[in-house]
């Protein structure tokens, strides 16, 4: 049975407004990112004023003051004052996963959810009732085919193998060490996209040889566009057969 809720829940609904207003959260990250604002307060040496940082980025001087402000409210950024002037710089937090240059910024994590996950999520009723995905509805694109939605366009294409990388960062040690595969010598990763994963597998176990396969699109798009370590990975492109 369901916890009922506390009175004072019951008098004033503090977690169902938290939940309501959720999205501003994310949105306000989202947006941050968008901007740059994380990678400008990174590359600072010096904590920054709303009107030099809406100045670097070419908005206004009040929009920014107020993303900033909010920011520093969910402890995302932190605001010291000098002379009655409001100077922002990143936590922690912020510089290791929302700036672009971290190595483990989830920064096309937040760009392929702003984007493109969070469009979808407007039109979720739609789904639910119709029971399928609201591509079409959301960017004019057949439902029935998920991937030749998510590879339209190049541009699209990178969006989503960088938030497939940004998991791996962040996951990627912990799934390839789960149980001991070091018995097998030779490793294929279907679908491996940009090699985070694959890369993982042979940093951990670096006397397996690790294969990526992709579709031929794909594996030009990871040794072009992303950054491939010295592990040992290598690419094979092909087209599979059903």
């Amino acid at each position: 049975m369901a916890e009922h809720l506390s009175q004072s829940e019951l008098d004033y609904p503090f977690k169902l407004l938290e939940y309501f207003n959720g999205f501003r959260v994310s949105k306000m990250i989202f947006s941050a990112c968008e901007l740059g604002v994380f990678d400008l307060l990174l590359k600072s040496q010096d904590a920054l004023s709303a009107q030099h940082v809406a100045q670097e980025l070419g908005t206004s001087v009040d929009g920014m003051e107020r993303l900033l402000d909010a920011l520093v409210g969910i402890e995302i950024l932190e605001v010291e004052r000098a002379d009655g002037t409001a100077l922002y710089s990143s936590t922690d937090v912020a510089n290791l996963y929302l700036a672009k240059g971290s190595a483990k910024s989830l920064h096309d994590m937040i760009i392929y959810r702003s984007q493109t996950v969070y469009p979808l999520w407007n039109n979720l009723a739609d789904a639910i009732r119709e029971g399928r995905n609201q591509y079409e509805k959301t960017f004019g694109l057949p439902s029935a085919h998920f991937f030749q939605a998510i590879y339209r366009s190049e541009e699209e294409m990178l969006k989503f193998m960088g938030i497939v990388s940004c998991h791996w960062v962040l996951d990627g040690h912990d799934v390839v060490t789960a149980f001991d595969l070091s018995r097998f010598q030779k490793v294929v990763d279907l679908g491996g996209c940009t090699g985070a994963l694959a890369n993982e597998m042979a940093r951990a176990y670096p006397a397996s040889s690790v294969t990526v396969f992709d579709l031929p699109e794909v594996v030009e798009a990871a040794q072009k566009h992303f950054k491939q370590e010295d592990s040992g990975v290598t690419f094979q492109s092909g087209k599979p057969e059903y």
